[in-house]
């Protein structure tokens, strides 16, 4: 009885919970475990399972302190079905939706079988009538987590042998899913928290771990949880094919997080530059802010490249990145008459500051310098895209706000700009700006302002640069700042606005400029050379300028009713016309003269060279005149249910404008300038402007003072037009509701009827072949009746000339581009244009890709031009095992 009693305190310990006994033992049926070395057994539901329950015994318990049990906590459990103890196996047996807990182990299972004097548990599946399995044990320890067929686990030594285990591993930045490592093996055994050794293993990416489509095999290997695999001899399978792709070692890094580690080269071969490693180096996280890319080409003729890429971010402060591009490229062989060197370098810095950081500063970069033929010539597959870059720029800024009434605005900015055509450079270095407020000197700061007299205000601002132009031979040399120009421009603008007769608006203004200068000019005529000699005088000097102006302007309506009857029940046209009047005088004071090797005296100014124009020597009196329209329809919606008509806009914009000139001795009238856009058709917007020229022109092209009319031609001579415009396509647009979710609302969408891009046989979306056979329950059939997504890009522009008689049409072109999704897989996407003028094809590429489940596929191809190449790719889409890949290139004639 003694021993009894000793027995039960034991077991209340162990589980920690009441414990059903049953009688019944002669009822047990044996359910053999698959993968374990003993008979395990699991007995099926007694009868009277619900209503067994321990007895008690009501000895009192021994005073003398027995052995401490190995175990250092409870153990919690339960069953759906029962829990069975069996004294003479000294078992513990729990049937299906079986659970354990003990610290942070957490065992699930159809049936779990524990030894209470081993301190072992086992847990295995269960298997129906027809053979089928089902609750797979779940095993999990802290955060780690495996998904056997059978697991053999002890509690006191932490050792575990486990069947046909499934885990999840990530590696890197990214979160448990279909980018995770996911490793099967058919035995392991867990030799504590951090070591499990694995036999006959697979890692995979794939997202089936049963049947994946490719795995890496290994035969023996050391895991580590969230650090490493360490295997023997490993080859890659596709399919359950062996391939030839094999390590007599491997090691898997599983570190989560940034780690430093190899990047893996590209390797592939080159025409003119032989054999070649692309794209290698070492990752090294630097701290937690700020990390460094190290990569590197070597071509075996010589030839080699050099990059380094840092990202660097913290949080609510600042984030940016430093690219450092340089190649040393190396055409033929030394010796040879096609041999040449040459360098080029790429420099790209983005900075920006997160607002919060600093309310009234703010420092931003956006960098982009280097060789004009480094996108051109560079041979790295990752440059392609930018070869058709022409304009480099630059702009590193530093902004400051004084918030005290009345506020000032200052930066200091530093700027470039680059052309990759002509290698022309231009940088300010730098350019300081500051601006004040607008003042109301006659009002209340957060009064009403009213009247002519408290709606007077002015502002203040000031512009100083350091302008320089060099090219791409002399930058970077003490010869680029040769040319370099310095000057500021003081700027005060006054006006002031009020009402006139209610229905007018009035504004009044004035501009005075101050600008400085560090250096003038001086001409002179040296009679002994016979030319103009030109002398620069370094020294400060100033100019100043001003001018006046008024304008008044209105808005008309007019309205156009046709009846709630109608399709276009509407129109409505708004008409804003203006008048505007400036005044400049001549500044002749700032003009001198000198005589030339005629007599004649030339008038020049000293400030020529200023950053900010010259002083105008000629009188400025005129007049402008300009007009805007818009016009828009009230049309009756399709919808029947819709309550209230759709807007249409037929004119978004169309404004004429000109200027007559008072003080001109001729050709007063300036020309008329057209400009405009409409969105007639849906979804098409199309903006178009022209100038007109109401004076005739000579022999030579030039204007004269004859209006053309009076030379035998029209009211207005078009001596310039554009047309450009820009849609999109796509496949849904098709469909009944035309795509509704991505357009604009209803009250902007015009009524044309039928879609005028709608192409018989394609109507609602389905392309290509219909089950002819309508008993038939293949109604969509995936291969021949799929629907195929699709959509396109396109851009028309077209410029006209004719100041000069020539009615040229100098840029005619179309560019495109667009995708189509051939099946759920398949994405063919091109670019490319036409220049209808000059009858050719721009830069046109072709990309064709291909998912792989785990694998991706493109190919990308020029198929003639300048830039005439193509490019495969075929590698595993997770970050994990990128470097599995395999691609292949042809390099362009050069």
């Amino acid at each position: 009885m003694q021993s009894n009693k000793h027995l039960l305190v034991f077991l209340f310990v162990l589980l920690g919970g009441t414990i059903n006994l049953l009688a019944q033992e002669d009822l047990i049926t044996p359910l053999p475990i698959k993968g374990m070395n003993d008979s395990i057994t699991a007995p099926l539901l007694p009868p009277n399972i619900l209503n067994d329950s321990i007895s008690t015994d009501s000895i009192q318990s021994d005073s003398v302190q027995g052995k401490q049990p190995l175990l250092l906590d409870k153990i919690k459990y339960k069953a759906k079905d029962y829990v069975k103890l069996s004294q003479k196996d000294n078992k513990i047996y729990l049937y299906n939706e079986a659970e354990i807990y003990y610290q942070d182990t957490e065992l699930k299972a159809g049936v779990i079988v524990m030894d209470y004097i081993k301190n072992e548990v086992y847990a295995g599946r269960l298997q129906d009538s027809t053979g089928t399995y089902s609750q797979l044990p779940f095993f999990k320890q802290g955060t780690n987590e495996v998904r056997p067929d059978s697991i053999r686990f002890n509690f006191d030594t932490q050792k575990a042998l486990i069947w046909n285990s499934r885990t999840e591993q990530q590696a890197g930045l990214g979160q448990l899913g279909s980018d995770a490592m996911k490793i099967y093996a058919e035995k392991t055994k867990k030799e504590n928290d951090s070591v499990y050794f694995l036999s006959e293993g697979k890692l995979t990416t794939s997202k089936d771990t049963v049947d994946p489509d490719y795995y890496i095999r290994i035969r023996k290997a050391k895991f580590v949880p969230k650090k490493k695999i360490i295997a023997g001899f490993s080859n890659i399978y596709i399919v359950d094919i062996p391939t030839p792709v094999a390590l007599p070692f491997a090691y898997f890094p599983l570190t989560t997080g940034r780690s430093a580690g190899l990047i893996f080269p590209t390797f592939g071969n080159d025409p003119n530059r032989g054999y070649f490693l692309q794209n290698g180096g070492y990752y090294l996280p630097i701290s937690d802010y700020v990390d460094l890319s190290l990569t590197g080409d070597f071509y075996t003729n010589g030839s080699y490249g050099f990059r380094a890429q840092s990202v660097y971010a913290k949080r609510y402060k600042f984030r940016g990145n430093i690219n450092f591009n340089f190649e040393n490229l190396i055409q033929s062989q030394k010796g040879f008459d096609d041999f040449s060197r040459t360098s080029n370098y790429n420099i790209q810095i983005r900075h920006t500051q997160d607002a919060k950081a600093s309310p009234n500063s703010r420092f931003s970069a956006s960098v982009n310098l280097g060789s004009s033929q480094f996108f051109t010539n560079s041979l790295n597959q990752v440059n392609r895209s930018n070869t058709q870059t022409n304009t480099f720029a630059s702009s590193i800024s530093y902004s400051k706000t004084f918030p005290a009434y009345p506020s000032v605005n200052t930066s200091l900015t530093l700027t470039h700009s680059q052309n990759s055509r002509t290698q022309a450079i231009q940088m300010s270095l730098p350019t300081f700006q500051a601006s004040m407020e607008r003042i109301f000197p006659f009002a209340k700061r957060d009064g009403i302002k009213k009247g002519i007299v408290q709606n007077v205000n002015f502002q203040y601002d000031v512009n100083g640069q350091n302008s320089i132009t060099t090219t791409e031979e002399d930058f970077f040399t003490s010869a680029m700042f040769e040319g370099a120009r310095v000057g500021a421009r003081h700027r005060i603008p006054i006006g002031t606005n009020f009402k006139v007769a209610k229905y007018l608006s009035v504004s009044l203004n004035g501009n005075y400029e101050d600008v400085w200068a560090l250096e003038t000019i001086s001409r002179r005529f040296d009679a002994e050379q016979e030319e103009v000699v030109t002398d620069t005088i370094p020294g400060f000097d100033r100019f100043n300028r001003y001018n006046l102006g008024a304008s008044m302007g209105t808005v008309v309506y007019g309205t156009f009713n046709f009846g709630e009857d109608k399709k276009i029940q509407a129109i409505r046209h708004v008409m804003r016309p203006s008048i505007s009047y400036t005044y400049a005088p001549s500044f002749e004071q700032f003009y001198e003269t000198y005589t030339d090797g005629d007599g004649d005296d030339v008038q020049y100014t000293p400030f020529e060279t200023s950053l900010y124009g010259r002083p105008s020597l000629s009188k400025s009196n005129s007049i402008g005149f300009s007009l805007q329209n818009t016009l828009e329809a009230k049309v009756r919606d399709k919808d029947s249910t819709a309550l209230e008509p759709r807007k249409v806009n037929i004119l978004s914009n169309l404004t004429l404008s000109t200027s007559y000139n008072f003080e001109a001795d001729s050709l007063k009238l300036s020309p008329i300038n057209l400009s405009g856009g409409t969105e007639i058709i849906k979804n098409v917007p199309i903006n178009f402007s022209a100038t007109l020229d109401p004076y005739a022109i000579d022999n030579n092209g030039r204007r004269i003072n004859t209006f053309n009319v009076s030379n035998g031609g029209g009211l207005l001579r078009l001596t310039s037009a554009r047309i450009n415009t820009g849609f999109s396509l796509r496949s849904d647009m098709f469909k009944k509701g035309g795509g509704k979710n991505n357009e604009e609302p209803q009250d902007q969408e015009p009524d044309y009827g039928a879609n005028p891009f709608e192409l018989e046989g394609a109507r609602d979306g389905e392309t290509f072949f219909k089950n002819e056979n309508p008993d038939s329950d293949e109604v969509d059939n995936p291969i021949y009746n799929t629907k195929i997504p699709w959509d396109m890009r396109f851009t028309y522009v077209a410029t006209y000339s004719n100041s000069n008689r020539q009615k040229e049409i100098t840029n005619h072109s179309l560019m495109f581009s667009g995708n189509v999704q051939l099946s759920p897989k398949w994405e063919v996407g091109f670019n490319s244009g036409y220049d209808i003028k000059n009858k050719g094809f721009a830069d046109t590429r072709l990309n064709f890709k291909r998912d792989l489940n785990s694998f991706r596929l493109s190919f990308d191809w020029t198929p003639f031009g300048r830039f005439e190449r193509w490019y495969f790719f075929i590698g595993i889409k997770s970050s994990i095992l990128s470097d599995l890949k395999w691609e292949n290139r042809s390099q362009p004639f050069r």
